[in-house]
């Protein structure tokens, strides 16, 4: 890396994704190749803690592209890998990806003109609302991404559509002022021994407002991928609980 502040800082969380890191880092290198006016760019690949060839793979990589950084955490889960990132950013705009590629990276050319064009400080991926599309997702997946999307509805986001796509972008200043202020995915986050992904998006929003950031859905295209890492009925609970929290957290005055 050089000294030159990127325009944009990609993270990617990682836990065990040798069949995916490769082909959706080479992707991300592709594009922003092709996108000279987002350049300089950096790629920082956060991982929690895989034990498969994820590590070694992005290795090999940065020999090759000198814009990709690794991050190596403990197993945390995956809100806490994504703050790590989030922190450690050195863009003006900082964009969260999941490592299946499952939203295209060239989506990020329709989120970044909500945050250029409209002023707003943060651009969320939605697979809800007029032009957006699935692919391959199973009904009772959709079906259970609708449920808890309600229950969030109702908790914590009046209003949005879909919290959950891994597929998010900040102003920095917004997405470091956020961050910092996670509470159950925050410095205090506690070792993990199965993996899991949490309600963290909610909690990020969630503060978003609180602090008075202005947040836009945007329409994406997005196909689904799937993993034998993640417990439908063990993490929908799970998440339940995480919100649960972020509501106690407000009354109680911890995100004062």
């Amino acid at each position: 890396m050089t000294g030159e502040t990127p325009v944009f800082s990609v993270i990617i969380p990682t836990f065990n994704e040798e069949q995916n890191i490769e082909r959706t880092l080479k992707q991300i290198v592709e594009f922003f190749q092709s996108e000279t006016e987002l350049n300089p760019y950096e790629i920082l690949v956060v991982d929690d803690g895989s034990s498969d060839r994820t590590v070694s793979l992005v290795e090999q990589l940065i020999s090759a592209y000198r814009q990709i950084r690794l991050i190596k955490n403990a197993h945390f889960g995956k809100g806490y890998t994504v703050r790590t990132g989030v922190l450690s950013a050195r863009g003006q705009y900082i964009l969260f990806t999941d490592a299946d590629g499952s939203t295209p990276i060239r989506e990020v050319k329709r989120l970044l003109l909500r945050l250029t064009e409209d002023s707003f400080d943060v651009a969320v991926a939605s697979r809800e609302g007029t032009g957006a599309r699935r692919y391959q997702e199973p009904y009772y997946r959709h079906l259970m991404g609708r449920a808890f999307n309600l229950v969030v509805q109702l908790l914590a986001l009046p209003g949005i559509q879909d919290s959950q796509c891994g597929f998010k972008l900040f102003k920095a200043e917004a997405a470091k002022t956020i961050f910092n202020k996670l509470k159950i995915y925050g410095q205090d986050t506690k070792e993990r021994v199965f993996a899991f992904t949490g309600a963290f998006d909610v909690e990020v929003l969630f503060l978003a407002r609180k602090f008075g950031y202005r947040i836009k859905e945007v329409p994406v295209n997005w196909t689904y991928n799937r993993t034998d890492r993640v417990s439908p009925l063990r993490d929908s609970w799970l998440m339940f609980l995480d919100v649960i929290k972020i509501r106690i957290n407000e009354l109680r005055g911890v995100y004062r």
